[in-house]
């Protein structure tokens, strides 16, 4: 049982490491400028992602009518099953206005091509592509928005109680290795500490 479970914590963890954040907000804004550029839907997934720290399988089991005029987005999250609810930014807030203009409530927040609801393979090819062509080198995907918004989060409050609590994680140092602050407070602990 113990091996069993010391797997399960190995196979996590590789799991959590496979992409990274995107660390620069200057690089935030060059991914949001291109998207904009390129499809105001695929712009908002990428805002929503970072701004929410939703998963993207949650992202896209969003309908119109989860945000259409509304202040808080509430969902029963697909891994965990747990509810989950926090308001709508301002960002987020004028874009959902204009994306959902004269749609219908029950349809899905986000389309395909072919009028079906978005796939997570299609989001992985939108957010690798973007990256790609404003020069980001190392490996993103689809969780590199959640990722992003938890390391944002943390150091903009510096509240790492908070975020485990917002990624439902059962430990503060589980919440920093997913972010990959680790390594960023060892390194700015050494460079402060001069005897």
């Amino acid at each position: 049982m113990e091996i069993l479970l010391s797997f399960d914590i190995i196979k996590k963890e590789l799991r959590m490491n496979i992409v990274e954040p995107i660390r620069s907000k200057k690089d935030l804004k060059k991914v949001e400028k291109y998207l904009e550029e390129q499809s105001y839907r695929n712009l908002l997934m990428f805002v929503l992602g970072t701004n929410s720290g939703l998963r993207i399988s949650d992202i896209l089991s969003l309908n119109v009518g989860d945000v259409q005029d509304k202040d808080y987005i509430e969902i029963v999250e697909k891994k965990t099953h747990k509810q989950k609810k926090f308001p709508i930014n301002s960002k987020l807030k004028s874009m959902f206005k204009k994306f959902t203009c004269g749609r219908n409530k029950d349809e899905p927040l986000f389309i395909s091509a072919f009028g079906n609801r978005m796939e997570r393979t299609q989001c992985y090819r939108i957010i690798n592509d973007a990256c790609k062509k404003v020069g980001i080198d190392y490996k993103v995907g689809c969780h590199t928005l959640r990722k992003s918004f938890g390391y944002h989060m943390y150091h903009k409050f510096n509240d790492i109680a908070l975020l485990q609590k917002i990624f439902a994680h059962s430990s503060s140092t589980i919440t920093l290795r997913y972010i990959g602050i680790n390594q960023d407070i060892i390194d700015q602990s050494y460079n402060n500490f001069i005897l």
